[in-house]
């Protein structure tokens, strides 16, 4: 009798656990890990398929979709500052040239148009003009 009360205590015991680790994986997955965009082009490795959260400059445009480290890398058409990010242009105009706060999976082996990227923000949850992300946490 006692060994079958050990043996049912260890295995709600192993449930629990079990349990525990998966919501703490599941929990780990909707959270992005905040990255830099030199981060992500200097360690693409490291944060390939994982998601993410970036702040940089938007660009939404056809066959430039893409964040960039500063305007500047933009307006020099500094590509390999930026990565590509996959949002139709049509609908998220409203991000155009502003800095935007983004949270997506990143892929290293995917560079957008012609390969001109570091790397692709895929898969967004959440895009963001970050000058209003900034003005809520004042």
């Amino acid at each position: 009798m006692k060994k079958h009360v050990l043996i049912g205590a260890v295995l709600v015991t192993l449930a629990f656990v079990a349990t525990g680790l998966a919501m703490s994986a599941a929990t780990n997955q909707e959270r992005p890990t905040d990255v830099s965009i030199v981060q992500l082009i200097a360690n693409p490795n490291e944060y390939h398929g994982k998601f993410v959260r970036v702040i940089g400059f938007a660009s939404v445009e056809f066959e430039g979709n893409a964040v960039y480290l500063h305007r500047d890398d933009y307006e020099y058409d500094i590509t390999k500052n930026g990565l590509w990010i996959d949002v139709d242009f049509r609908k998220q105009k409203k991000f155009d040239q502003r800095y935007v706060l983004i949270e997506g999976t990143f892929n290293a082996e995917r560079k957008g148009h012609h390969r001109l990227f570091s790397g692709a923000i895929l898969d967004i949850k959440r895009i963001e003009v970050w000058s209003q992300v900034a003005r809520t946490r004042r």
